[in-house]
């Protein structure tokens, strides 16, 4: 892709920020003669037509809504395209980094910096609102710091403008979930004020270098949003009390845009603000769960005894839920199963909410929409952009090599193996010969629950033989992969006709290892165990030939 012409006036230069849903470039306007930043929606590359008429309606609405705002702190959106089969926004390049980079880099922002990063934000929320037009996605991935020294908020692909009819589906996910303001959680309508709670968890983030309200799922996320309050900020000095302002779990109490700027203000000086005092510290609400006497039956989701991937490997619960220590997890447990059945009622009742589970640096698996210089390249894709096989040498006969849209590349064992994305938020990528009988299975976290992989898997040991018929552990040691600690995880189980297309008895094998700048790598198989002798090989074949983003 690199050197292409798109749209007849916008070469591409280097690849400068990816994710689940797209990739962006730096790029060099051919008729206005300026760098730009493109971004290129790659999820359009695999899914059917209809969704992708979706993703090109979301894409001029994200366009739209930032065109519709005419601030400094807002990125300018320059143009929006169809370039060969999906839609691209063109953009402008801020040649800096975003705030969530800072947090990792610096572990923590100094209070003042933070509260003059606020204002500026605050100050283009403000101009979004007057312009009726709701971010619903603030968070420090979205906050971008000019080298210059701008501060700027971009991504507006899920904002909400008034009039429009919302792009959604029914059940599906808008925002990420350590920045969803408690009214958005329990179904409401979000307004202004929900940009707000989403600016002080972002602040909190900053100051902190952790989200307020992370837990170890999505579910214990949302439930601690709801009905606990964020630990006291402890590096946070005067801006303490406009971060407990921000985060009140009341909409109607806390500050609007000109008392929060005031507030900021006075913190960028080092003053403590005044009117802070007016804000006491919040206390939980008492937010009511429907119990699941008092939902609609048809609004309950039905949980399997033996929640298992259609495939019969681990389902997505698996991998995202079940990592965490186990103690803390069975406290709330009930609670997690009546929010489980709340949100099932407000999906049911045609509220959209996107469930993204941020990463402890407030970003998440998806890219930054804007360029940043300081981005990590990505490899260069297969020269067609559609993750077919390019031919290599180092690998056995009838084994190709395949280019992922999330960075990665592997061997398969044949061209026969189509890719299909289990998870896009987590970055779960299966790749198949067979609807699902075989499959291999690459997991992508970016802040993983454990910094030794073996006690990770020691710990999914324990919760998939807790619900796997027939589980038996093959196989649980240390290992040396790459020059890094590694774990490998074998064992088998029968899989239930009721759970999946391929029941009977199955075995699986997965490897696990945290590279050098702390990314967990998870690569799995599975397949009937009548053939594991075949497929155990074809799985250390796959090892060899991985090649990490």
């Amino acid at each position: 892709m690199q050197g292409s012409l798109v749209a007849g006036r916008y070469r591409l230069g280097e690849s400068i920020g990816s994710g689940g849903m797209g990739r962006v470039w730096r790029a060099h306007d051919e008729v206005l003669h300026r760098a730009v930043a493109i971004k290129e929606l790659t999820a359009a590359l695999y899914v059917s037509d209809s969704e992708q008429a979706m993703l090109l309606a979301r894409t001029r609405a994200e366009a739209r809504a930032a065109a519709r705002i005419n601030h400094s702190a807002v990125v300018t959106v320059h143009d929006v395209l169809e370039h060969d089969g999906r839609p691209w926004i063109v953009m402008e390049l801020v040649e800096g980094h975003s705030l969530a980079d800072a947090v990792k880099e610096r572990e923590r922002v100094e209070p003042r910096e933070a509260a003059r990063i606020g204002m500026w934000v605050l100050r283009a929320l403000r101009a979004a609102h007057a312009a009726g037009v709701l971010h619903r996605d603030v968070k420090p991935g979205n906050v971008l710091l000019g080298r210059d020294g701008r501060v700027l908020l971009t991504d507006f692909g899920i904002a909400q403008i008034d009039g429009d009819t919302a792009i959604t589906r029914t059940g599906e996910v808008v925002g990420s979930v350590d920045y969803l303001a408690p009214e958005r959680v329990r179904g409401h309508d979000p307004g202004p004020s929900s940009d707000l709670w989403a600016l002080g968890a972002t602040l909190y983030t900053a100051v902190e270098g952790r989200s307020p309200f992370r837990r170890t799922s999505p579910l214990t996320t949302m439930q601690a949003v709801v009905e606990e309050e964020a630990e006291e900020p402890r590096h946070a000095g005067p801006l303490a009390p406009v971060i407990s302002a921000l985060l009140h779990k009341d909409p109607a109490v806390r500050p609007d845009a000109d008392r929060a700027e005031q507030m900021l203000a006075e913190a960028a000086e080092g003053r403590r603000p005044s009117a802070a005092q007016e804000y006491v510290p919040t206390r939980a609400v008492d937010a009511h769960v429907p119990l699941p006497h008092e939902t609609r039956p048809e609004a309950v989701p039905q949980v399997p005894q033996h929640p298992q991937h259609p495939r019969g490997g681990p389902t997505a619960v698996q991998r995202l839920y079940a990592h965490p220590a186990a103690a803390p997890r069975r406290r709330v447990r009930g609670r997690v199963i009546a929010l489980v059945v709340a949100l099932a009622a407000i999906i049911g009742g045609g509220t959209a909410v996107m469930l993204q589970q941020g990463n402890r640096d407030g970003t998440t698996a998806g890219p930054s929409p804007t360029a940043t210089a300081t981005a990590t390249a990505t490899p260069t894709p297969d020269p067609t952009g559609t993750g077919r096989a390019e031919p290599r040498g180092g690998l056995p006969e009838g084994w190709v090599r395949r280019s992922d849209p999330y960075g990665f590349s592997i061997a398969l064992p044949g061209d026969d193996w189509e890719r299909e994305v289990f998870d896009e938020e987590t970055r779960q990528v299966d790749y198949t010969p067979d609807g699902g009988e075989h499959f291999i299975r690459i997991a992508i976290d970016d802040s993983p629950d454990f910094d030794d992989p073996y006690e990770h898997l020691s710990d999914l040991n324990q919760q998939i033989g807790e619900r796997l018929v027939g589980y038996q552990r093959i196989l649980l040691d240390r290992r040396v992969y790459r020059d890094r600690e590694s774990a490998r995880l074998e064992y088998g189980w029968t899989a239930l006709a009721k759970d999946t297309d391929f029941p009977g008895p199955r075995r699986a094998v997965d490897q696990m290892y945290v590279s050098r700048d702390g990314v967990e790598y998870a690569i799995y198989m599975s397949g009937p165990a009548e053939d594991w002798a075949t497929t155990g090989e074809q799985f250390e074949t796959v090892l060899k030939g991985w090649r990490e983003p």
